[in-house]
């Protein structure tokens, strides 16, 4: 297998982990959030509460993440 084919299935594999760790819990806080909201008339306090906590989340995510991926990026490096 080439170096190159490596790399680029390293790339899309992180393409496709960071999307979904971005996208889905800011969709999750925002359906929750508007839930929340209609459920207790607090519009929109409680919305931006939920993307408060998905943006924490997400950041927290994101940066393990880079990590471990920056380790394989490492690790194929060195092949």
């Amino acid at each position: 297998m080439s170096s190159d084919a490596a790399y680029q299935r390293l790339a899309m594999r992180i393409f496709a982990d960071f999307s979904g760790t971005i996208a889905v819990p800011a969709v999750l806080a925002a359906l929750l959030g508007k839930w929340l909201d209609a459920r207790y008339g607090t519009e929109p306090k409680l919305l931006i509460v939920c993307f408060s906590l998905a943006l924490a989340l997400t950041v927290f995510m994101v940066v393990r993440k880079a990590r471990f991926y920056g380790k394989k990026y490492q690790e194929l490096n060195q092949k």
